[in-house]
């Protein structure tokens, strides 16, 4: 039987048009990026030659997330690479052979302060590290918390 009399009754889209239940109305403003359902944008990308992705983030404007994208995708593919906003690439250095955590700690760094520009906050603040982060001395004895002013412990 002919090839063509095959595929007479198949759909020709593609595979990802097929899943039209999500697909069909996503709508991603940039390349590389995309929201959550709670309203965060999350950017990551895949490593070249490998099936492994490098995280970059979550940031609160697709803005950030996209230039959190063109950072790491401009350190993996050189200045050839395909960029949200190739007129705001301000790159530190070559794009030599960096690692997964250097890439993504650039990329993370681009996207933090983006998303202080926007929010208004200071990126000191947005760099600031999380409690599981923070590394308390050992050696030293704890402070203790204040006391009430209400010895049962009832404050009003």
């Amino acid at each position: 039987m002919d090839v063509r009399g095959e595929l007479k009754g198949r759909c020709s889209c593609s595979s990802a048009a097929t899943t039209t239940g999500k697909r069909k109305n996503d709508h991603r403003p940039y390349k590389g990026i995309r929201m959550r359902k709670w309203g965060k944008w999350v950017a990551e990308i895949r490593e070249p030659n490998k099936r492994s992705r490098i995280w970059l983030g979550s940031y609160s404007t697709p803005v950030a997330a996209a230039r959190a994208y063109d950072t790491a995708v401009y350190y993996l593919r050189g200045p050839s690479a395909r960029l949200n906003f190739p007129e705001l690439l301000a790159s530190d250095g070559t794009p030599d052979e960096l690692s997964a955590s250097s890439i993504r700690k650039k990329a993370t760094e681009v996207g933090a302060r983006v998303d202080a520009e926007t929010s208004g906050t200071s990126v000191q603040h947005a760099l600031k590290p999380c409690w599981f982060e923070e590394k308390p001395d050992l050696n030293k004895k704890p402070k203790p918390e204040p006391e009430s002013e209400y010895p049962d412990g009832d404050d009003n």
